[in-house]
């Protein structure tokens, strides 16, 4: 059945001729694609994806250019948990499926980007998505009908002149253009995008790379042994992954001539602004560096050879030798070119050349329904968090399927709804297993919403922090009594391209210091009400959320394992008792029994458990286990009655005192 409106806009519009409708329009059939496909097909929506290619994942069979992913593949943790496992699972789109985890596709730590187009393949192909393949999108538009669900339906046209109608339009194409600065003599430079992987057609020649990214250093390492020199020029320094914490900037993996460079073997990194600069080309075919003031200077008629270089004034000028190639590798943008400007998904700066503009939500800023996944959504949370990566997008992805699922089909943002008693557990659980909390830290974090009196809590899963103020409306759950946010954090000084994150005692180790913490931890803020949308857009500087209530440290652990009694649980659960003004420990029944003679407010455990008749059933074995542990008084031992005529031989009574009910046959309490 096609969309509301459907034949109001035919009449309206008699020579649109409409191939299909669908409520949903995924473009491309990459990762992002897929994921989000998956989504829908597993909730039973209308959709289709469109594909370039013959094929899913048709960018990896080209990229990287020397097929070595830097996502990692970590088949082996020690742990059984899958949802732990996939923190460390870079490759894994998420399904219901086992067979389609990436560690089945590969051994290799840093697999081959083959691997991941046969994965994506199989992934498409199991799930049975409903993918057009050779099917190549050249341009979209609007097209206003008020009956449509966002006010418009947006027209796709292809190849062929075939149009397609959506209602909601899903873009996971990627950045695939080639980023280039325009500079003279900028045409001498090789692209990466076509630039030979054959080392030995580099052998003994002088290279000049621009750029200081993985691409760059890819490219690097690839010729690193053959080549006479390599130099790399860029307009900023090179930013290391393990000091930035992010894990778009330069990966071990590829950081082979940091070590020449450091080391004396000839090869170095510049930094200067290329678009001072111009590239000369000599009479032999050698390529020079030189300023793009001596160009401005000289006469059109001159020649090459006559152009003034650096070190004709400067003979120390670091590249005054000659280079045998130019190779440009300055990463990539969002291609626009495809999308009319009614759809407005750039202002013109610098930044949107780049990305597409777009809210915390992903929705486009000039587009109501209009969504961006994947690689091109990583504006929200550039250098900041894994939103550019499949390890981080798979969860973004989600969370915008779960925004559409409550905008168009009423399906409130999925929750669990669990007693107040069980709030620590249910904390410490998701920042001990969680992947999305993990990865996307300081971007997705969990939601928990307090009931009235605070007797119980819903826990919604990797919202989008940013989005924090608009909760109610987007998940159509209510937050009237007060909120917690569970966030995962780097310590606010410890990441950065300048920073030493191997200092010594850097490591916090104690619970008072917890907020000291530099290495990944909880954090958790608490709001008495929600934050209004003023408050979350002017917090303050380097915060992910404006100030809260009150804030709670969960310290760093090494083996980022928040299991200690003491060091984790423990100050956690009485940060949660003094916002909450409660009592969330666990009793026995004996101690709940004592309670109802002696307080007037009882903990929330005796009063959901006890109080209701809720508990375990007593047995010989627990009881004498609580007598053994000094928890629990011996009745069968105490006021031993007289014998009574009436006992038959061999007949037993129950021993006197209250009966033995427990919620939990931990300790009473730390």
């Amino acid at each position: 059945m096609g969309p509301p409106g459907l034949l109001l806009t035919l009449v309206l519009h008699p020579t649109l001729c409409v191939s299909s409708q669908q409520d949903y329009c995924v473009l491309g059939a990459g990762p992002a694609g897929l994921q989000m496909a998956s989504f829908l097909q597993r909730a039973g929506r209308d959709y289709v994806v469109f594909e370039r290619a013959s094929a899913p994942g048709s960018f990896f069979t080209r990229y990287p250019r020397h097929r070595k992913l830097i996502s990692i593949n970590k088949r082996y943790t020690g742990k059984a948990n899958a949802e732990f496992n996939l923190r460390h699972d870079w490759n894994s789109l998420l399904s219901h499926d086992p067979r389609l985890l990436f560690r089945h596709y590969s051994r290799a730590y840093f697999p081959d980007a083959g691997d991941m187009v046969r994965y994506l393949g199989d992934f498409a192909d199991r799930l049975g998505l409903h993918v057009l393949y050779n099917t190549t999108i050249t341009h979209v538009t609007l097209d206003k009908d008020q009956w449509a669900w966002n006010g418009h339906y947006f027209i796709l046209t292809d190849q062929k002149g075939h149009t397609y109608q959506c209602s909601v339009l899903l873009v996971a194409t990627g950045v695939s253009v080639p980023n280039q600065v325009d500079f003279p003599g900028s045409e001498y430079a090789e692209g990466y995008e076509s630039v030979s992987v054959d080392p030995g057609d580099f052998v003994g020649q002088n290279v000049l790379i621009l750029g200081r990214g993985n691409s760059a250093f890819e490219t690097a390492e690839n010729i690193l042994g053959v080549t006479n020199f390599i130099h790399m020029l860029s307009r900023s320094r090179v930013r290391l992954s393990w000091a930035t914490h992010y894990v778009g900037d330069l990966r071990a993996i590829n950081n082979g001539l940091l070590d020449t460079y450091q080391l004396k073997s000839l090869d170095g990194l510049l930094e200067s602004d290329l678009t001072d600069l111009a590239i000369v080309k000599d009479h032999e075919g050698r390529f020079h560096i030189t300023l793009k003031f001596f160009l401005e200077e000289t006469s059109a008629n001159q020649s090459a050879d006559a152009i003034p270089l650096p070190q004709d004034d400067n003979d120390n000028f670091a590249m005054r030798v000659a280079y045998d190639r130019v190779i440009r590798c300055l990463g990539w943008r969002f291609d626009f070119s495809i999308f009319n400007q009614s759809l407005r998904l750039s202002s013109g700066s610098e930044f949107s050349k780049k990305y597409p503009l777009i809210r915390a939500s992903y929705e486009s800023k000039g587009s109501r329904g209009l969504f961006i996944l994947g690689t091109a959504s990583h504006s929200v949370d550039y250098r900041k968090s894994a939103g550019g990566f499949i390890h981080g997008f798979r969860y973004t992805v989600r969370a915008v399927h779960r925004l559409l699922e409550h905008r168009h089909h009423g399906v409130a943002w999925p929750s669990t709804e669990l007693p107040i008693t069980q709030l620590t557990n249910a904390i410490i659980r998701r920042v001990n297993e969680a992947s999305g909390l993990y990865q996307m830290f300081s971007v997705l974090a969990d939601v928990i919403l307090l009931k009235g009196n605070a007797s119980a809590f819903e826990y919604l899963e990797e919202f989008p922090m940013q989005m924090l103020a608009q909760l109610e409306t987007l998940t159509g759950r209510p937050a009237r009594h007060g909120l917690f946010v569970v966030n995962m954090e780097y310590g606010k000084n410890f990441s950065g391209p300048d920073k030493d994150v191997f200092f010594y005692d850097r490591s916090v180790g104690h619970t008072e210091d917890a907020w000291l913490s530099n290495f990944l931890h909880p954090v958790i803020y608490f709001y008495r009400r929600l934050p209004t949308e003023q408050e979350v857009r002017f917090r303050p500087a380097q915060w992910p959320l404006p100030r809260p209530t009150a804030i709670h440290h969960v310290v760093e652990d090494f083996l980022t394992d928040w299991t200690a009694p003491v060091g984790h649980i423990l100050p956690l659960r009485r940060f949660l008792e003094n916002c909450l003004d409660t009592d969330l420990r666990s009793f026995y029944a004996e101690s709940c029994f004592l309670f109802t003679l002696t307080r007037q407010k009882l903990p929330p455990f005796c009063q959901q458990g006890y109080l209701r008749m809720q508990g375990l059933m007593g047995t010989e074995s627990l009881r004498r286990h609580g007598v053994e542990s000094g928890l629990l008084q011996d009745y069968a031992t105490m006021d031993e009655p007289l014998e009574d005529s009436s006992q038959q031989p061999g007949e037993h009574r129950p021993a006197r005192g209250p009966p033995f009910q427990s919620l939990d046959s931990n300790k009473e309490e730390l």
